[in-house]
């Protein structure tokens, strides 16, 4: 599939949240309960203030998925660790967009000087716990009950992987 890589810019705003909402309202991929305004972006991206970001588009320039780091706590001892979060459009799954899009925050945050990744998935999304698993994470904690999303509790597993 012929795709275009580029960071997040404020011209996405409407494409990434009407992608990450999608998911809001159909299942767990997303920890929101209700759908987010389009100014969320604007939290995202300053969460990720300098760390990688990345959108995924066609050649028609279509969102087809996004992804960033961003820190996973403030404190310099924990600079060399990054969460990582990514939204891949239903319709263009298992097409090879997560795995290029996954590559290029590696490399991206490697080159950042991030040696960790980590990702806290909910354990009721098994596609992403299968993805990870397939691309080099591994379970290492596991917090019972933490979520409540639609009157459904659930785990949120945090997976790490170090690059």
């Amino acid at each position: 599939m012929d795709m275009r890589l580029a960071p997040i810019a404020p011209a996405d705003r409407q494409a990434i949240i009407d992608l990450f909402n999608h998911y809001v309202e159909h299942g767990f991929a997303a920890f929101a309960e209700q759908v987010l305004p389009y100014a969320f972006l604007d939290k995202l991206l300053e969460q990720a203030r300098g760390y990688p970001t990345v959108t995924v588009k066609d050649p028609a320039g279509h969102l087809l998925a996004f992804g960033l780091l961003r820190p996973h706590n403030p404190f310099p001892t924990f600079a060399h660790t990054a969460e990582i979060a990514y939204f891949v459009a239903p319709d263009h799954t298992r097409q090879g967009i997560g795995s290029r899009m996954l590559d290029e925050l590696q490399t991206r945050g490697r080159e950042r000087g991030i040696r960790t990744l980590l990702a806290a998935i909910p354990a009721l999304n098994d596609k992403s716990l299968a993805f990870h698993r397939k691309h080099g994470f591994a379970e290492v904690g596991r917090f019972r009950n933490v979520c409540i999303k639609n009157g459904t509790p659930f785990d949120v597993v945090w997976m790490q992987k170090m690059l």
